[in-house]
């Protein structure tokens, strides 16, 4: 499944840099991340739980960046295991556009696949929560990075 999408952030093209190489604020993006720690300087592991239809999972895995091209963006992979929900995987590549000296776009194309017991839901649930889910984190980093006055 491909997601393609951008998000208007008011704040300066270093300032968005900065939050997205910032662990505590992805972690305070990311819908049910409960830790997100740095293990390297491009790679993090992760602990989140999601409720996908009547399935709830928790999922512990690792982020790694790559292609980093600062600040104007990298390419973002990661994977999960859920035990018997199954196991997510996918990446993002992110790009940096600045509009104005205090406005930055936020462009990204996502991909994910997953397998196991969520595979098994169907494509448009998983489609559905998928697209909601990266609409949540953008949303959410968007008011962190530049939250309105």
């Amino acid at each position: 499944m491909q997601m393609n999408d951008s998000q208007r952030i008011p704040a300066s093209k270093a300032t968005v840099w900065a939050a997205l190489n910032d662990p505590e604020i992805l972690r305070r993006c990311i819908p049910g991340c409960q830790s997100l720690e740095m293990a390297s300087p491009t790679e993090m592991t992760a602990t989140v739980v999601l409720k996908v239809g009547p399935v709830k999972a928790t999922f512990s895995g690792k982020v790694t960046l790559t292609d980093i091209d600062a600040p104007n963006g990298y390419r973002i992979v990661g994977e999960g295991a859920g035990g018997v929900a199954g196991f997510a995987k996918g990446g993002a590549k992110v790009r940096l556009e600045e509009e104005s000296p205090d406005v930055t776009i936020l462009h990204y194309e996502a991909d994910a696949q997953i397998g196991g017991k969520l595979a098994q839901l169907g494509s448009r649930l998983i489609d559905s929560t998928s697209r909601k889910l990266a609409a949540n984190f953008f949303e959410s980093f968007a008011a962190v990075v530049a939250p309105s006055s």
